[in-house]
């Protein structure tokens, strides 16, 4: 496991809390800009940006508005800022080799997130949250297994129910980077979607956990805050997305996120990868679930974070006998399984438990 170089994890944290900062503090966007225009004898603030190539200009307020004129005083020091992160990002990525999603992934995961859809408490998942464990943890991983040809959100029903919010309509929020998005009807023609695809394959999807009944399994969830789009259930995500926490993926001046603790993802990965089909395909993603996580378990304990790790795993374990089944059959599977099993029970001995009711 290769560490990253001290210096690169305190830019990475500053730039963690940069851009945390500028997408709370800015209502307008960092590629615009705000043009004074007068009228009667009177000037006014306009913002300027482009949407397909065309000029789109946004009133704003008066120039005699001391409120308006300090807003944009402010965005001026953002839009620096915005610059200075994006020089940030791409230290990270070219001199410390840290992963970048490819340029269409990274604008997908942007405009979900200007959209409000993390600032909704919902959580990216799958492989682009897998990048952006490597800066979070201080580690580097191979590149092989950062490669991904789809994007996951998910939600919580219960959060999508309660926060009494709304984004703007999904699919002409992505169809703004690809016009050829277009949503995947359902076989039940009275479900709303649940994933949208581009003309080149490439395709968004949305999830949320199943805590009911199997009679929930292939039944479209409707979302209130995600408007006219739902979400598919699935078993095991609410323990994936629980509690999750902020990151930064390295794409433009920075994307602020939200994604599943990182122990929670590896154990996560260790549950579905025996729930894989047996085709082909079904085996590829397979081994790289166990590789996956493998990794984040092997940069865990590397990084002297045993602890929340054994957590988390005991907390899987005590869900029950199928969960059990499932993390003893994936904690075999995994590269390295003896030594990661050794460092396991170090860790929970050290919280207080036998190691040997969880079959260490």
């Amino acid at each position: 496991m290769k560490l990253l170089d001290p210096a690169y994890a305190v830019l990475y944290s500053e730039l963690s809390q940069r851009s945390l900062d500028a997408a709370f503090e800015s209502d307008f966007s960092l590629t615009g800009r705000f043009v004074r225009v007068t009228a009667n004898e009177r000037t006014y603030w306009y913002f300027d940006t482009a949407k397909d190539g065309k000029k789109v200009r946004r009133y704003v307020g008066p120039t005699a508005d001391p409120e308006i004129s300090k807003r944009v005083e402010n965005f001026k020091n953002l839009k620096a800022d915005f610059r200075a992160r994006r020089k940030l990002v791409s230290t990270l990525v070219r001199d410390a080799y840290l992963p970048a999603p490819p340029p269409k992934v990274g604008a997908v995961v942007e405009a979900m997130a200007n959209a409000g859809f993390f600032r909704l408490r919902g959580v990216l998942v799958g492989t682009v949250a897998f990048q952006c464990y490597a800066a979070g943890l201080g580690v580097r991983f191979p590149g092989a297994l950062l490669q991904t040809g789809d994007a996951d959100f998910a939600q919580f029903h219960s959060i999508s129910v309660a926060v009494e919010d709304r984004m703007p309509d999904i699919l002409e929020v992505l169809q703004g980077i690809d016009s050829t998005f277009r949503a995947i009807p359902r076989l039940a023609s009275d479900e709303a979607p649940t994933q949208l695809v581009s003309r080149d394959g490439y395709r968004v999807e949305f999830l949320t956990p199943n805590t009911g009944t199997e009679d929930y399994n292939g039944r479209a969830a409707s979302m209130p805050a995600l408007g006219n789009i739902a979400a598919e259930p699935l078993r095991f995500l609410d323990f994936l997305i629980y509690e999750p926490v902020r990151a930064v993926l390295l794409h433009g001046a920075g994307v602020p996120v939200l994604v599943p603790a990182p122990e929670r993802f590896a154990v996560h990965k260790l549950i579905v990868a025996t729930k894989r089909l047996q085709d082909k395909n079904g085996r590829d993603k397979r081994q790289k679930d166990l590789r996956q996580a493998a990794l984040l378990m092997q940069a865990m304990i590397a990084t002297n974070q045993t602890l929340p790790l054994a957590d988390a795993f005991m907390e899987a374990w005590h869900r029950g006998q199928s969960w059990r089944d499932a993390i003893s059959q994936g904690l075999a599977s995994v590269p390295d399984a003896a030594e990661i099993t050794m460092k396991l029970a170090e860790g929970i001995k050290a919280l207080g438990h036998d190691p040997e009711e969880f079959s260490f």
